[in-house]
């Protein structure tokens, strides 16, 4: 599964970050905490290079808690102020202004001894497509600032937001690479709703994401199916071939059934994508950190 999708406004938007980081005085990156590392353009450090940074695990409310604290812990190793938040809820947003000052604290002191105490701090927030980026701008400001819709690729030109006299942010459009070299990015991405369905094929999405499930959460899959027991994986066989077999087991249970008796897996594979994204099957995490 070849992943390649890099619109020309991205292209634009890189210019522009380029462009735009010498006016603001730190950077806020939002990543989705489910996939810490796939949510994150490697392009992004480049780009913000010697900016005091601050990363947003957002969507905490859908990740696996345990793996959450191992995430924050290794950002804050990585010399990045860390913040937890829900943006949907505003869990966490309230402290996003304290963050920053905290995180800027030298800079503000310096600022006021020179006499420019008032001084307005610029923030760029940053994040990959569908990431909460324009729901957490809205939650910080109290007010609807940001267009906000659950696909990637609505917010498509920068805009400042000004929070309260001292904090201004900078809105950006989400960022994506021009091509994932590792499959699992694509596939991480893809699952979570940051590259749009269209360009994949849904029933080996389905697949992929049933045998990680079934691998590392097997009792997400059974009380979520109701299945007493998850078919065993046999030697040899790929992924997509377990993971059809899991979509199956489910679909059985869920009725979806079509002519012959076979299942509908592609309805299946839809319903899972749903209810994962929705956490309706419980709080997971695609990854760890190394």
């Amino acid at each position: 599964m070849n992943i390649q999708w890099y619109p020309g406004h991205m292209t634009k938007t890189r210019r522009m970050i380029a462009d735009q980081i010498k006016n603001v005085d730190a950077v806020c990156e939002i990543i989705d905490a489910r996939i810490p590392v796939s949510s994150r353009n490697p392009d992004v450090d480049e780009l913000t290079a010697g900016k005091p940074r601050l990363v947003v695990l957002n969507r905490v409310d859908q990740a696996d808690p345990e793996a959450t604290k191992k995430w924050a812990a290794y950002f804050r190793t990585k010399g990045y102020a860390v913040l937890e938040s829900d943006a949907k809820s505003g869990m966490g947003t309230a402290k996003f202004s304290a963050a920053i000052r905290e995180l800027l604290a030298e800079k503000l002191r310096a600022y006021a001894e020179k006499g420019m105490a008032g001084r307005v701090v610029r923030v760029m927030i940053l994040g990959i497509p569908n990431v909460g980026k324009s729901t957490f701008i809205n939650k910080i400001a109290g007010r609807k600032t940001a267009k906000t819709e659950d696909r990637p690729g609505v917010t498509r030109s920068k805009q400042w937001v000004p929070i309260d006299r001292g904090l201004e942010l900078l809105d950006t459009p989400g960022i994506l690479w021009p091509k994932f070299e590792d499959q699992s990015v694509g596939l991480n991405l893809a699952y979570t709703g940051a590259v749009k369905d269209d360009i994949l094929d849904i029933e080996t999405l389905g697949c992929h994401l049933m045998t990680y499930l079934g691998t590392v959460y097997p009792e997400a899959l059974q009380s979520g199916y109701k299945l007493t027991v998850l078919p065993e994986r046999e030697q040899q066989e790929n992924d997509v071939a377990y993971g059809y077999r899991l979509l199956e087991a489910a679909g059985r249970k869920r009725g979806f059934l079509i002519s012959g008796g076979d299942v509908d897996t592609e309805r299946m594979a839809k319903i899972l994508l749903d209810e994962f994204r929705g956490g309706k099957l419980g709080r997971f995490t695609l990854e760890m950190p190394e």
